[in-house]
């Protein structure tokens, strides 16, 4: 922190006697103030700009964890897939339909996963222009620049609530899946251990159905991890911005202490007119630029 700067009596007597003369005998402590201020706002930027950082990368490990989620489903969905055509290659005399009459007391979402492999509407969150068109441009691999002005048209609000939106839509599938999956595994004990050719026809269908979910599951999953990704990279780009602001903050604290120092020599050599107008010039520059910097950059 800067010293205090006292005047000496013999040299505020030399000053013009005018408010121009004033506010010159001034310039030290003014010029302190100011540094100090622009020194406190660098720090500012410096931990704005650390922490989004921190919360880009504990949504970059969400994103992670999301599309590791979604590829786990489109494993599934083709595990599932192979082993229909598995069942389908093994079976003497190929595999028989599944008949409704055999699921007993089963409802009819059941029964036609079942037998036809028809699934759940789903019905996908819709975004905004906005964000569809932000999501368009990370999915086509734009320049980061491209990416950059098109997430400047997305607030944090509508990220959130788009990824909101998103989980819903997934939850949404997965709640209205839950009852098929009951009552198919219900139907599995149930008839593992009668007519293997009726056995065979539930698997298969069992089967279509478990691939066509899993695929639906995937995409919807994959619009959230999406999401994530376009948070992340807004995160990025307002630490890049903070980081930026933080940088011309402190060469603005320069200038101001430049001013100080000058000013300081011009009590000193009692140089008056000519060494403080040069310290009044730089604090008025050091000013302009910081307000140019806030508002600006």
């Amino acid at each position: 922190m800067a010293a205090k700067i006292v005047i000496p009596e013999e040299l505020k007597k030399e000053l013009p006697p005018s408010k121009w003369g004033k506010i010159l005998g001034a310039t030290p402590i003014i010029m302190t103030v100011i540094a100090t201020m622009l020194a406190g706002l660098a720090s500012s930027e410096m931990t704005k700009a650390q922490y989004d950082r921190s919360a880009a990368a504990q949504l970059q490990s969400k994103a992670g964890d999301q599309w590791s989620y979604f590829q786990a489903k489109k494993l599934r969905s083709a595990v599932a897939r192979n082993s229909l055509d598995l069942l389908a290659a093994t079976a003497a005399g190929g595999v028989p339909s599944l008949d409704a009459a055999a699921l007993e007391s089963a409802d009819a979402a059941t029964i036609a996963a079942l037998t036809k492999g028809e699934i759940p509407a789903a019905i996908p969150a819709k975004f905004t222009a906005e964000v569809q068109t932000a999501l368009e441009a990370v999915e086509s691999s734009k320049p980061e620049t491209e990416i950059a002005a098109a997430l400047a048209k997305v607030s944090d609000a509508t990220l959130a609530e788009s990824l909101s939106a998103a989980r819903e839509a997934a939850g949404a599938f997965d709640n209205a899946t839950k009852g098929i999956n009951k009552a198919s595994d219900k139907f599995d004990d149930k008839l593992m251990g009668g007519d293997q050719a009726l056995f065979r026809g539930f698997s298969a269908g069992r089967l279509r159905y478990t691939a066509a979910r899993y695929d639906t599951e995937a995409r919807l999953n994959q619009s959230v991890a999406s999401i994530l990704e376009l948070q992340v990279r807004k995160g990025n780009i307002s630490a890049e911005k903070h980081h930026r602001r933080s940088g011309k903050f402190f060469i603005g604290m320069l200038a101001a202490q430049m001013a100080v120092i000058i000013s300081t020599f011009a009590i000193a050599a009692r140089q008056k007119n000519f060494l403080w107008s040069i310290a009044a010039a730089a604090g008025a520059a050091a000013v302009s630029f910081s307000v140019y910097v806030y508002l600006c950059v």
